[in-house]
Order: structure tokens, then C-alpha cells, then sequence
């Protein structure tokens, strides 16, 4: 996920050094955008509505998409189900409790997290409540399925595995939490033997899906300089898996970093701060830095390709891939597309004023972008 309203404020903080009075100017400020050559044309299919949006908070509710209906809510807790292809409303529900997390849509359940840590399972056929469950706190992270478990990880960092059916807790894990942590928590990555889950202390932790035990911990951000801030080295993103069993996690203030999945064993690692979960593609790997720097770099051993910055300061979501090109939504509600073999512009497309705050779905060439303020669209490239 991306806190992205807490690293505004927590480099705001950093900056107050002088007196009172002073303008603080963002560490990063926002390029202007500039003119590029448009290769790739995206034509709008159909927009809708989602209630309020994602609040002046930015909750994190990414929209999910399983077959051909497309689920999103608002941070009130309005859900509703979509025709992917024209947009139809199939249904729309007022859960009314506070929606936080992103939503997952997987073989007929919808899972979401709330503010007040209450995880909800609904029928995709008409947004009925199967079951609900309760966690130790607040949930930013979108729950994460295998075939018999759902994967809670809460803000006070503890990680729950609730039953699929039934909801009823099989085990929790929780870990050492720094006073101070970026506003979000990671996703946890889940196969039908371990969870991959990071920590706000740095850590990489395995765990058996059986009894929720640690089976190997990797320290992946060490914490160093004199602020607090400066110590920060959550590990916000989510872990990203290989077919090969190679593992690749970002930390904020700390590195991207390769591991062999079964033992942790590093492969390499680069320094680098981050807190978006990057994307693989092949022997590619594209990551975004907290500068809003786009990386390619060699998933084998992590040398460069290519770098863009244009998009510095921008706020640009965690990477999508569709047909050839990376895909990012930015705070003044812009969707870019960049060629991920040169890693240039390539095409452009403004959704909503309100920004894009969470990262867009993508299937073939279809891209569906929620953007602040609830505004739905979907975009074919042509």
C-alpha cells in the first residue's frame, strides 16, 4: 500500500529546521509535466460513480476485479459491482462500517478491511455478508487468500490467519513495532504453504500457514541517522514472488533487495528507499523510488536499464503492467503509461482532478483507474 499523506507530512517534519515563519518546501517537489511523443492512444470505455471516495485521509481502497465484474468501495463503506465491459451497476450495498483496506475479489467472495479492524467476507452475486471477524486494529492492507486461509496484517503489526468458510481465527503472529512507522503496514504475500509478511522494524518474516510459526527472518532495512525519521525503515510494500522462487521486497530508508524464497538467502540487494511494491515482468523488474524515480533494473542481479524521472514528486502509484507498458496514476489525477523497454512517455491520460492515489488494475489492455474522490473510469489501449 502507500501511505502517501504521512510521508507528506513526515518530510514536512524533517524540513522544519528553521524558524518560525519559514515556508517549508516538499523535499520533493512536483515536476511540471512536459511534452513527449504519444505512441499509445487510451480510449475511455465507461465511468461511474463510487460513493465519496477515499476520504480526506486517502484510505487505500483499491478497487479488485475477478472475471468480468469489477468491485469497489468508498471509505463509508458503499460497494458496489460493476460490468467490466460497459460499466453496467449489477448491484450496490451500504455496508455502513468505515472500509480501509483495498478489496480482494477471488472465487466468489469479496474480502475488505475496516478502521476498526472488523474484516468482512461478502457474496460477489449480490454483496451479502458471509461472515465477519475481528483483528487487533485498524486494516490497510487488502486481505490475502490461499485455498483455506484469509491473511489479515493490521496496522499494530500483527498478522492473523482467519478460515476462508467460517472466518474463526487459525493463528496470529505479531512483531516488535517502532514508536514511529509510515501511516500503512505492507501486504503480506500468500501461497498455500508460508506467508511473506514485512514489518515496520525492517524485518522479513516466512511464516508456516499451519501454526502461523516463523520459519526464517531477514533483516532487510537497517535503521541509522539521528531523527526518528531518518530511522524509519518500514517495509510498506508487499512482497513480490517469482514462479521461480526468488523473492523481491523494497524498504523505506533501506534497499530493494532479491532473497531465495525457501531459506531467505539474499542474492543482492541495492540501496534503495521505497515503499511501493514494485512489478516483475520477465528478467525485468521496475520499481518506483520515494523521490517518484521509475527504475528498471536487471532482476537477476539488480543493475540498472533504465531510469525515469520525470514523474519526480508527482506521488505516483506502485506500478501496473498492461500490453507493454507501465501504468501510474499521480496526484493531480494524471495516468501515464511508459514503455517498459525504454522507459519513456508514451501516453497520458487525466481521469480526475481529485488525483490517483491507488494503483490501477489492469487485465490485457483494459486499465480501470479509481481515482480520490470515487470517480470510476475504464480505459482500453488502442
Amino acid at each position: 500500500m502507500k501511505p502517501t499523506f504521512l510521508i507528506a507530512a513526515m518530510t514536512g517534519l524533517a524540513l522544519l529546521a528553521g524558524c518560525a515563519g519559514t515556508k517549508v518546501e516538499p523535499q520533493y517537489p512536483p515536476k511540471a509535466l512536459s511534452g513527449f511523443e504519444e505512441r499509445v492512444e487510451l480510449a475511455s470505455l465507461w465511468s461511474q460513480r463510487v460513493g465519496r471516495g477515499l476520504g480526506r485521509a486517502n484510505y487505500p481502497i483499491a478497487p479488485s476485479r475477478d472475471g468480468d465484474t469489477l468491485f469497489a468501495a468508498d471509505e463509508r463503506g458503499r460497494l458496489a459491482a460493476f460490468n467490466a465491459d460497459d460499466g453496467d451497476r449489477q448491484w450496490q450495498v451500504d455496508l455502513d462500517v468505515p472500509v480501509s483496506s483495498a478489496l480482494t475479489a477471488v472465487a466468489g467472495d469479496i474480502y475488505l478491511g475496516t478502521r476498526n479492524g472488523e474484516v468482512l467476507a461478502l457474496n460477489q452475486r449480490d454483496g451479502s455478508v458471509r461472515w465477519r471477524a475481528r483483528v487487533p486494529s485498524e486494516i490497510l492492507a487488502a486481505p490475502q487468500p490461499n485455498q483455506l486461509l484469509l491473511v489479515v496484517q493490521s496496522v499494530d503489526g500483527s498478522v492473523t490467519a482467519l478460515d476462508r468458510a467460517s472466518g474463526e481465527e487459525r493463528w496470529s503472529y505479531s512483531a516488535n513495532r517502532p514508536s514511529l512507522t509510515l501511516r500503512g503496514t505492507g501486504t503480506p504475500a500468500v501461497i498455500d504453504p508460508v506467508t511473506f509478511a514485512g514489518f515496520a522494524n525492517g524485518r522479513l518474516v516466512t511464516l508456516d500457514n499451519r501454526s502461523g510459526q516463523p520459519l526464517w527472518e531477514r533483516r532487510i532495512a537497517i535503521a541509522q541517522g539521528r531523527s526518528d525519521i531518518e530511522r524509519l525503515v518500514d517495509l510498506a510494500a508487499q512482497p513480490v514472488l517469482a514462479p521461480d522462487g526468488r523473492l523481491f521486497i523494497t524498504s523505506f530508508n533501506g534497499s530493494l533487495a532479491a532473497l531465495e524464497a525457501t531459506r531467505g538467502e539474499p542474492l543482492w540487494a541495492i540501496d534503495y528507499s521505497s515503499y511501493h511494491t514494485p512489478v516483475l515482468v520477465g528478467d525485468f523488474l521496475f520499481a518506483v523510488n520515494e523521490a517518484g524515480h521509475i527504475h528498471a533494473l536487471d532482476a537477476n542481479n539488480g543493475s540498472e536499464i533504465w531510469r525515469n524521472t520525470s514523474l519526480e514528486g508527482r506521488g505516483i502509484t506502485s506500478p501496473a503492467f498492461a500490453d507493454g507498458n507501465l501504468v501510474f496514476g499521480d496526484f493531480e489525477g494524471y495516468l501515464h503509461l511508459i514503455n517498459a523497454r525504454s522507459g519513456e512517455i508514451v501516453g497520458r491520460h487525466r481521469v480526475d482532478r481529485s488525483g490517483i492515489s491507488v494503483r490501477p488494475i489492469t487485465e490485457g489492455r483494459r486499465l480501470h483507474v479509481l481515482a480520490d474522490d470515487g470517480s470510476l473510469e475504464t480505459l482500453d489501449i488502442q
